[in-house]
C-alpha cells in the first residue's frame, strides 16, 4: 500500500461544523498538464513534492473536521485509480467515496451526475487541485451567517509574467495579455455584485444597467481569483443545475448567473425598471475600467443587502432573495491551483519554499529534505528549498537548486538540477543539465543531455547530446 502522507502542522482558527457535505472536484487527464498527466496519472494524482496534489485537498479537510467526503474524477480509469491511492492512504483516517462521472461533463456537469447523493442543506464544493492554508471554517461561517446562496473562497491573483524559474514554455508566453477574473464587490466586500472570468475579461466589460442604482457603489478588482472553493445552498444549486442542462461549469456558467438572478430579484423588490439580460447596458472599456478601479454611482445609497437587512422591505416571505458573498482571503495566506504547467512548477517550488509548512515533512538543518535511504557521491550538492526522494542515488559534484527529485531516480555525475521537478524512477546519465523544467517518471536522459524550459512526458528517452529548449518531449 502507499505510504501514509505526513500530516501538515497547520493551526486552523475554525471546524468546519459537521452538517456542511464535502464533494471535492478531481477532474480527470487535463489537456492543460499534458503530457505530465496521462491514463496512468490522472490530474488528482500528479505529484508535488512527492505527494499527490490531492492530499493536500484531502488533510486540508480532515484539519476542519470534514471526514466523509465524495470525489468526483472524470473517467472509469481514472477514478479507479485515485479510488485505489486514497483508499491506501486514508483507510483509516476518512471515509471518502470516489464517483465517476462522464469525461468532459465540466464541474457543473460532475455535479449534476451526482447531485441525488446530495441531501445536507448546504454543501462545499472543492477543487482537488486546490492547495491552500485559508481557514476553511471561517469561508462556512460566512456563508451561514448571511444565508447565502454561495459564497465563493478569493484569494490574490498569482503574479503573470516571467518568475525565477523561466515560464514554462520559453519566453513567448509570457508576452501575451494576462487573464483576470474581474470581481465586482459591494462597499462592504461582502458580496459578489460582478464576475467576468479570464476569456470574458478580454472583451469590453459589460455591467447591467440596473446594478448600479442598486448597489450603489461596485469596487472591481482584478488581482483576486476565485479559488474554485464554494459553499452552496443545497436546495438553490440543484435547482439550478436542473433548469439548466447546458451549464457546464461551476465558475464560468453557475456562479454568474446566481449573481445576476441575485441582483434581478433585489431590483424587481425595489419597484426598478427591469433590465433584459442582453438589453441596455453600460459598456465600459477595460483599460478605462482597470484605470479607475471603481465605479460610483449614487453613493449615497446603502447597498441593497443592507437595506434589505434593515427590514425597510415589507413582508419578503413570498419573495426569493439570493445572495451571493465572497470571504477574501487574508494576503498571508498561500492560495493557489494546480490547472497549469507554470502552476505546477510554482507550486512544488512554493512548497519546500516559503509554504514549506504545507509540505507536512520535516526540513533538515539545511532546509532541505533528503530521504534518509538517498545516496549521494562525493562534493554533491543538495541546496536549501530541495527534496530528494526515497531510494535515490547521485553520483559525485552534481548540484540540485530550488528542485525536487522524486523516488528510486539514478543520477549519474556531475549533473546540475535548478528550478525543475524530476519525478520517480527517472534515469540521468552523466554531465546532464536540466534547468525550468519537469521530467515525469520512467523518463531516460542520456549522458550531456541538455534540457531547458521543457516537459519530457513519461518514459521518454532524450538521447546523448541532445540540446532541448522550451519544448515538449512525448512519446507519439
Amino acid at each position: 500500500s502507499p505510504p501514509k502522507t505526513p500530516k501538515p502542522c497547520l493551526a486552523l482558527r475554525f471546524v468546519v461544523a459537521m452538517d456542511f457535505q464535502v464533494v471535492v472536484l478531481g477532474g480527470g487527464v487535463s489537456k492543460k498538464l499534458l503530457p505530465l498527466v496521462s491514463q496512468e496519472l490522472p490530474n488528482a494524482l500528479l505529484p508535488v513534492a512527492n505527494r499527490p496534489v490531492i492530499s493536500y485537498v484531502l488533510e486540508y479537510l480532515e484539519l476542519s473536521n470534514l471526514k466523509d467526503l465524495i470525489v468526483v474524477v472524470e473517467g472509469e480509469e481514472a477514478a479507479l485509480r485515485v479510488g485505489a491511492w486514497i483508499s491506501g492512504a486514508y483507510a483509516d483516517r476518512l471515509h471518502v467515496e470516489v464517483a465517476a462521472v462522464p469525461e468532459d461533463v465540466g464541474t457543473a456537469g460532475a455535479i449534476r451526475a451526482i447531485s441525488h447523493h446530495l441531501t445536507a442543506k448546504d454543501i462545499l464544493v472543492v477543487s482537488g487541485d486546490l492547495v491552500t492554508d485559508v481557514p476553511l471554517g471561517a469561508v462556512a461561517a460566512t456563508h451561514r451567517r448571511h444565508d447565502a446562496v454561495v459564497t465563493a473562497m478569493l484569494c490574490s491573483a498569482p503574479v503573470i509574467g516571467p518568475s525565477e524559474s523561466v515560464s514554462s514554455g520559453g519566453k513567448d508566453k509570457t508576452k501575451k495579455p494576462g487573464r483576470y477574473d474581474l470581481i465586482g464587490l459591494d462597499p462592504t466586500k461582502q458580496f459578489l455584485v460582478h464576475i467576468a472570468t479570464g476569456a470574458e475579461v478580454e472583451k469590453d466589460l459589460r455591467i447591467q444597467k440596473s446594478i448600479l442604482p442598486a448597489v450603489g457603489q461596485i469596487e472591481i478588482r482584478a488581482d483576486l481569483m476565485d479559488a474554485h472553493l464554494y459553499a452552496f445552498k443545497r436546495s438553490v444549486l440543484q435547482e439550478v443545475l436542473d433548469q439548466k442542462s447546458a451549464f457546464h461549469s461551476l465558475k464560468h456558467d453557475v456562479l454568474p448567473y446566481l449573481v445576476r438572478s441575485q441582483l434581478k430579484s433585489e431590483v424587481l423588490f425595489n419597484g426598478m425598471p427591469q433590465v433584459e439580460e442582453n438589453g441596455t447596458e453600460k459598456v465600459i472599456s477595460q483599460s478605462n475600467q482597470q484605470m479607475l478601479s471603481q465605479i460610483l454611482a449614487n453613493a449615497s445609497e446603502p447597498t441593497f443587502h443592507l437595506r434589505h437587512a434593515l427590514g425597510s422591505y415589507s413582508s419578503t416571505s413570498d419573495r426569493k432573495t439570493h445572495k451571493c458573498c465572497v470571504y477574501i482571503a487574508g494576503s498571508s495566506k498561500y492560495c493557489a491551483r494546480l490547472n497549469s504547467i507554470q502552476a505546477y512548477n510554482d507550486i512544488n517550488r512554493d512548497v519546500i519554499g516559503e509554504a514549506s509548512h504545507l509540505s507536512g515533512y520535516s526540513f533538515s538543518a539545511q532546509n532541505n529534505i533528503i530521504h534518509p535511504s538517498a545516496e549521494l557521491g562525493s562534493k554533491t550538492t543538495v541546496g536549501p528549498h530541495c527534496m530528494l526522494g526515497e531510494g535515490s542515488q547521485m553520483g559525485d559534484k552534481c548540484s540540485v537548486k530550488r528542485s525536487v527529485i522524486g523516488r528510486h531516480c539514478r543520477i549519474g555525475a556531475n549533473v546540475k538540477v535548478v528550478n525543475s521537478v524530476v519525478m520517480n524512477h527517472v534515469s540521468i546519465g552523466d554531465c546532464c543539465s536540466i534547468q525550468g523544467s519537469v521530467i515525469c517518471s520512467n523518463v531516460q536522459l542520456q549522458e550531456r543531455a541538455v534540457v531547458k524550459d521543457c516537459q519530457v512526458g513519461a518514459g521518454y528517452v532524450v538521447t546523448a547530446g541532445s540540446e532541448c529548449k522550451g519544448e515538449v518531449l512525448a512519446k507519439k
